[in-house]
């Protein structure tokens, strides 16, 4: 599989792929990249190079590194081998690869004395405790969740989670705005 022909249709699949998951049309997606639509089912179908003029801008508004347009599919591909990250009481792993339209992460969260500060940003969040309690601070509201129970709530809410007792492990997932939030705080 290293041939440039292959490596070629792999990039226009993938390009291709992002734009239907990320629930762009060719119109939409033109809009986003000042390049027709034309040119874009052209570079899709293979009846137009590729061509840094078009795939720098492809990217961007697809929301992927360059990189990833060309990288060969093998097994890490599949296999996500998370790398905890803590801050203060949180720490995260990434469940998800970081180019998808939602992201999911494994969250474990330490008990603290003191209310977490609410964020408000756009998006939606999602998540299932799977081990402990969690109390959700959404605006005026507390709301515990126990293991086994899940949420789900527009971030335009203040919102904070907390651990209640003793250490509570959650999945998450959340959209690419939620990602910027809680990833990169």
């Amino acid at each position: 599989m290293n041939t440039a022909a292959e490596l070629e249709t792999i990039t226009r699949s993938r390009l291709r792929s992002l734009r239907t998951t990320l629930g762009y049309s060719l119109d939409e997606l033109a809009e986003r990249t000042n390049l027709s639509a034309s040119t874009i089912s052209r570079v899709e179908t293979g009846k137009r190079a590729l061509g840094l003029d078009v795939l720098v801008p492809l990217a961007n508004a697809l929301q992927v590194s360059f990189d990833v347009l060309f990288e060969l599919p093998g097994d890490e591909d599949v296999v996500i081998r998370p790398v905890p990250q803590s801050m203060g009481a949180r720490t995260t792993w990434p469940l998800s690869r970081p180019d998808g339209r939602t992201l999911a992460m494994k969250v474990r969260l330490e008990p603290s004395t003191s209310r977490p500060d609410q964020r408000v940003h756009p998006g939606h969040d999602w998540f299932v405790v799977i081990e402990g309690r969690v109390r959700l601070w959404l605006g005026d509201r507390e709301i515990d969740v126990d293991t086994g129970e899940a949420a789900e709530f527009t971030t335009m809410t203040p919102h904070a989670m907390s651990a209640l007792n003793n250490p509570a492990e959650l999945i998450m997932i959340f959209d690419r705005e939620g990602q910027r939030a809680h990833v990169h705080q």
